[in-house]
């Protein structure tokens, strides 16, 4: 019976652990964080601390790490980048990472999940750059083109959602998105290849993400041609054309041109002769049915004139044919025989004129016709009259100059002579051609001419000797020696600057310091070889640039200040100062203190120093240490230190404190038979301050000065009270002296009060003060003569009496209390021989102050 009891004991037991760690792991799958990527490190996750109870242990730390205290979870330096994590499914709603934790005193084991939240850190992505379409100038206005080309955006839900514009159309086309991913391209306008023929756009995609990041890429349309024009003849085709009569076959008589508008196969023209043409014409004229070229099929060997009548054509796909008419002249052979006979004036070589430029309109040659008489009203001419003329005299013609020649805008001229003239057979036009050179020498009427009037130069500072800076240029027009150009520097240029004479290149010869001289600045000549030489100036600028080779100086190694004690925190101390000859980062400085602990800081704005607490002298009166002064340079900084005491000045901030008597109670008997002079007893006080506040003077106040009759006096600077009259039966009994004890402080000084009970007794025994004396004067303690007694005293006889009573009452009290007043008695004795009776604790000095006092 008892082993089934057990047994189902241990199956409920079973059971009810499925259900506990059913329930746990139910509890643990639904423990979930959500953080957004790309934190920064040291951001709360969330805490286990809300699910399980402490400690924690997280068992992969990356991305994540744990307080084990209280379970939170913290980003770590290693950023979480959704779309690195997971790059096959950056597109849905969440991306999870799985963390395994132990927690709870028995060490389970748990699994978390942390999703990972998109942000809009990327922009959308076109494949191409570039993206291509082809249309066809004949399309409709308002057909679409569907773009392949979309941009992706690796971001998740609306982040990745993109919107597109169309940019710099020129309202010719627009943008249309359908199904929000289909990209259509609209047609606005007709187009017109022969127009334009491409068009290029932006296309922009921006996502809607916060913030939202956008991409371009490059639409670039190209109209395609269509056969929409035909061929026509361009104005410059010839219409009439002469040749002579003794031509050579294959000559080249005349070439037509046609164009058409299109492109390609569109724009193929095909020439051909019209059916009218005559057969003479035919035969002795071909045409080239590609170049429109027209050539003489054979020689000619004609005596006398004739026209040939050409009608071209000029043909295209599905165009009609255009036509031209091209006349052709033959001369007669005779006509070949005229000739220009040349009487050069100027100088000349091989029939070739020379004249120096700038020159006045100067007469070149004479011309004069030669050749067939059969020839009448013959005329010479110049073809394209630029910068010459021809004047006829006398039957001859004068060549001339008509401006004045420049070599650096053309060095030689070809001019064509025409000759024209009829002949005694007919009214035919006839001219014979010929080509006279000149040239133009050059003179030196060019200064050299420098690229830049200014030259400016950067040049960090400690740079190597013989170190080159710039290359100066400069060109002149001129030719030869004329435009050979040496280069030279001013006479009061710095003698570190050097340039070579024929490159223009310019060095520095020396260590360049900025702090010395940050801006150089002087004059380069370049002058030509011509005779008389001429020259140009230009100015260089040598911007010098610091480096960091100044360490900051402090004006003084040691500053001294002195600041007085108890001022508010952030008092202005004193102010340093600190030089740096750099500029820029280089020359700004920045303060900190060194090796020091004390409460001091440093206002790097104004340069100063200030308290950070309050300062007490007594505590603290010297304060040692070191400011660091550091520029900001780069690539290293510079430092230097300075030491600084401050000393911490007193005022008069503690009141003396009395050591002796140590009680106002305290009392001390003065035997009768005390002779004169004698130093019965000695007040002792300190002060915490120094100086004039610490000198301690006692003085004896009296409410009464004029009834003052005490024998007993103090001195004021030791503090001692000696008898200063002999003692006399009237002294007998208690004596109060009520003593103030000041400091020398300035301008008020500080003090405090004390009684010296004495009792004057014809013997010398213990004394006792049964309550302590009270001040009967005004609280304006003045320091004034004593001339009475100042307090109320307890009468001497009535003390003995009360004493008498006293011990008769202890007789008769319990053995006990006879046995404690025995005790107390002595004590009290032993108290009075050490000069310490009363009640109150020993006064103790501080250590600081005993070197002092002692």
């Amino acid at each position: 019976m008892g082993n089934r009891t057990a047994g189902l004991s241990w199956a409920v037991l079973m059971q009810i652990l499925l259900v506990v760690d059913n329930l746990q792991q139910t509890i643990c799958g639904s423990v979930r964080f959500s953080i957004q990527e790309e934190q920064g490190p040291g951001v709360l996750v969330g805490s286990l601390s809300e699910h399980f109870p402490p400690p924690y242990q997280l068992l992969t730390e990356k991305y994540l790490w744990m307080d084990k205290k209280n379970g939170n979870l913290y980003t770590t330096e290693e950023k979480i980048d959704r779309e690195a994590l997971f790059p096959e499914d950056t597109k849905t709603e969440e991306c999870i990472i799985l963390h395994n934790s132990v927690v709870g005193p028995s060490g389970d084991l748990i699994q978390f999940s942390v999703i990972i939240e998109d942000i809009n850190d990327n922009a959308p992505h076109f494949e191409n750059s570039e993206i291509h379409l082809k249309i066809s100038e004949d399309v409709s206005v308002g057909t679409s083109f569907l773009l392949d080309d979309q941009a992706l955006d690796r971001d998740a839900g609306y982040n990745s959602e993109v919107y597109y514009q169309l940019e710099d159309s020129d309202g010719f086309f627009s943008l249309t998105v359908e199904d929000g991913s289909v990209i259509v391209l609209v047609v606005l306008t007709a187009l017109d290849r022969e127009t334009r023929d491409m068009y290029q756009m932006a296309l922009v995609a921006t996502d809607r993400g916060s913030g939202p990041l956008s991409a371009t890429a490059t639409l670039i349309v190209t109209v395609t041609d269509v056969n929409d024009n035909c061929p026509s003849f361009s104005p410059d085709s010839p219409r009439s054309v002469t040749i002579p009569g003794d031509s050579q076959m294959n000559m080249l008589v005349a070439q037509v041109r046609a164009t058409d508008p299109d492109s390609g196969l569109n724009a193929a023209i095909v020439y051909s002769l019209s059916p009218k043409v005559s057969k003479r014409a035919k035969k002795l004229l071909s045409l080239d049915s590609l170049t429109g070229s027209i050539r003489l099929t054979q020689d000619l060997q004609s005596d006398s004139s004739e026209e040939l009548l050409l009608k071209v054509l000029a043909s295209g796909h599905h165009c009609p044919p255009a036509d031209t008419q091209v006349t052709v002249s033959v001369l007669p052979k005779a006509n070949q025989e005229l000739a220009i006979k040349i009487g050069f004036i100027v100088e000349h070589r091989n029939e070739t004129m020379v004249l120096p430029e700038n020159q006045p309109p100067t007469v070149l040659a004479v011309l004069e016709l030669e050749g067939d008489s059969s020839f009448k009203g013959s005329s010479v001419a110049i073809e394209n009259k630029v910068h010459f003329t021809l004047n006829p005299q006398n039957g001859k013609y004068l060549l001339s100059t008509s401006e004045a020649l420049d070599y650096e805008m053309k060095r030689e001229h070809h001019i064509i002579v025409v000759v024209h003239g009829k002949s005694d057979k007919g009214s035919v036009i006839t001219h014979s051609r010929r080509a006279i050179r000149v040239l133009v020498a050059d003179v030196n009427d060019n200064a050299p001419i420098f690229l830049q009037s200014h030259y400016h130069v950067e040049v960090e500072e400690n740079n190597q000797p013989g170190m080159s800076l710039l290359k100066i240029l400069a060109n002149d027009a001129d030719s030869g020696y004329n435009g050979r150009v040496t280069y030279r520097m001013d006479k009061h240029t710095s003698s570190i600057f050097n340039t070579d004479p024929n490159t223009g290149q310019l060095s520095v010869s020396a260590i360049l310091d900025r702090e010395q001289q940050d801006a150089h600045k002087f004059t380069v000549f370049a002058q030509d070889s011509g005779s008389p030489p001429l020259e140009s100036a230009a100015t260089v600028s040598i911007q010098v640039l610091d480096r960091n080779d100044n360490a900051p100086i402090f004006l003084i190694p040691h500053y001294i200040f002195f600041i007085p004690e108890n001022v508010p925190p952030f008092t202005l101390v004193g102010r340093v100062r600190v030089r740096d000859p750099d500029e820029g980062s280089n020359g700004n400085t920045e303060f900190h203190v060194v090796n020091s602990s004390g409460p001091f800081v440093v206002d790097n704005t104004l340069g100063t120093l200030r308290t950070t607490t309050k300062l007490d002298h007594e505590t603290h009166n010297r304060y040692e240490l070191y400011l660091l002064a550091s520029d900001h340079g780069h690539p290293v900084a510079l430092t230097s230190t300075a030491r600084v005491t401050i000393f911490v000045e007193d005022i008069n901030d503690n009141q003396p404190e009395v050591i002796l008597p140590s009680s106002n109670s305290s009392c001390q008997t003065v035997s009768l038979a005390t002779v004169t002079g004698t130093i019965v007893t000695k007040i002792f006080a300190i002060d915490a301050d120094s100086g004039l506040n610490s000198e301690i003077t006692y003085t004896v106040v009296d409410p009464d000065p004029v009834q003052n009759t005490s024998p007993f006096r103090v001195d004021s600077r030791s503090g001692n009270i000696t008898v200063v009259q002999q003692l006399l039966q009237k002294d007998l009994g208690m004596h109060y002296l009520f003593i103030l004890v000041s400091d020398g402080g300035k301008p008020a000084s500080l003090y405090t009060t004390v009684w010296v009970n004495l009792l004057v007794n014809e013997s010398v025994g213990p004394c006792h003060l049964d309550r302590k004396p009270t001040w009967s004067g005004t609280a304006d303690l003045v320091q004034t003569p004593r001339k009475a007694p100042i307090c109320e005293a307890v009468d001497t006889r009535s003390a003995k009496l009360t004493l008498l009573v006293g011990l008769g009452m202890m007789l008769v009290s319990t053995c006990c209390f006879l046995a404690t007043a025995v005790l107390y008695l002595k004590q009290r004795r032993l108290s009075f021989h050490h000069k310490n009776g009363g009640h109150i604790e020993e006064k103790v000095i501080s250590l600081s102050l005993k070197d002092k006092y002692y």
